[in-house]
């Protein structure tokens, strides 16, 4: 990870993906639109606490551990999104 501003822009980008889906999701089935409310509601979840603590971050240690988490995290998203298209 090269820097902060990469890293949120590599978060704003996974979110913005994955809350867009979930929209389209909500708009084409009606029977899995709370499914998809609540993804949105976990990824919002998931952000605010990625940007928290890169915000609040001092050393490479403390952005490992968050760069780690955010690929964890977002591959757990995705999976769950895949889930709802199905």
């Amino acid at each position: 990870m090269a820097n902060k501003r990469m890293l949120k822009k590599q978060i704003n980008a996974m979110i913005i993906d994955v809350i867009d889906e979930c929209i389209y999701i909500q708009e084409v089935n009606d029977d899995k639109a709370d499914a998809a409310e609540g993804l949105i509601e976990e990824v919002i979840s998931t952000y605010n606490e990625l940007l928290s603590r890169i915000n609040t971050g001092k050393t490479k240690a403390d952005f490992k551990s968050i760069v780690s988490d955010f690929d964890q995290k977002s591959d757990e998203l995705l999976d769950k999104l895949n889930g709802l298209n199905h």
